[in-house]
């Protein structure tokens, strides 16, 4: 499979910058294109980038000149010499316009770096990475270097190099999508498929407080998960292994991904209404392997499948009120 459009926010430091080698391969892997985006929280004129330099020489334009010579250095980046890259400057915030984005230029992957804020602020404010995940349409690829690599650039070429990819699986809805793009994703790069399902801690909660019922949960859920993951295994051949977890979800499949020395975790995001009723927010399993992971993270929402099977391109029928 291949990612064609893909989706590069950037705010210019050197930062988000990192994640710039990972949408030039996806793109050229893909033969398509990159979209250079920023968001500023002021109006940009939609022709900056041809703009004068006397119109831009005026005090109150200053910051736009910045901008455009900040955009001008990208566009020159030994990265994406021969891709088409298109720059796009907008204002409003991130998450939104991303999201917008994504739709109006046809985007089948955001390429975005973490900040792996902690602490007070993070759990205040949130991340805008995370803000990202939550309202894409489309597949997030995540990056919080330091952390291990799956794209080499060598010269003015790169390339992706797809070794060990684990797939974090609970068979629910929401990990479907997630699931198929994992098992193309290996398919087109020949690359060695893990997946993994934890079984929660609660359920040993339980076991403990409900010592009889709590106990035979556990066994029927630990049988269940054995027949579902030895399916599994059975559809996807001599390069799909798979692994059964007990405990904190997010921790077993970070342990998992370093055992492995995976090159990317694949996991499928459902999102649910905030509960002060703002934007969509993740669920906090998703948002700590975000920001622990050894390797990149790629986000699938499970609104949205690339390319469908067809058990799951039929629409499905709105419910009626």
């Amino acid at each position: 499979m291949s990612f064609r459009n893909i989706l590069f926010p950037t705010d210019f430091t050197p930062h988000a910058r990192s994640a710039l080698k990972y949408a030039a391969a996806f793109a050229r892997d893909g033969r398509g294109r990159v979209v250079l985006f920023s968001v500023q929280t002021a109006e940009v004129p939609a022709n900056l980038m041809t703009l004068s330099d006397q119109v831009l020489a005026a005090g109150e334009a200053q910051w736009l000149k910045k901008v455009r010579r900040q955009v001008e250095d990208l566009l020159t980046d030994p990265l994406v010499e021969g891709l088409e890259v298109e720059p796009v400057i907008v204002e409003g915030e991130p998450a939104h316009e991303i999201a917008n984005a994504v739709r109006d230029y046809d985007i089948d992957l955001v390429t975005v770096v973490t900040h792996g804020r902690r602490g007070l602020s993070r759990a205040l404010w949130g991340s805008t990475a995370e803000e990202i995940i939550a309202e894409a349409p489309c597949p997030v690829l995540t990056i919080r270097p330091p952390q291990h690599d799956f794209v080499e650039h060598r010269g003015r070429q790169t390339e992706i190099a797809l070794n060990r990819i684990l797939l974090a699986t609970n068979f629910r809805p929401s990990s479907i999508a997630a699931t198929q793009v994992a098992r193309e994703l290996a398919g087109a790069s020949n690359a060695e498929l893990r997946a993994v399902y934890v079984i929660g801690d609660y359920f040993e909660q339980i076991s403990v407080l409900f010592p009889e019922g709590g106990r035979s949960a556990l066994s029927r859920m630990r049988a269940e998960v054995e027949e579902r993951m030895q399916e599994f295994a059975a559809e996807g051949g001599d390069d799909v292994s798979t692994h059964i977890a007990e405990g904190r979800p997010y921790a077993e499949i970070v342990r998992l991904a370093a055992e492995t020395d995976a090159d990317l975790i694949v996991i499928g995001t459902s999102v649910h209404a905030s509960l002060f009723g703002g934007a969509p927010a993740l669920g906090s399993e998703i948002e700590r392997v975000v920001r622990n992971a050894p390797c990149p993270v790629l986000c699938v929402p499970s609104g949205r499948v690339i390319t469908p099977l067809p058990a799951f391109a039929n629409a499905q029928p709105s419910p009626q009120t």
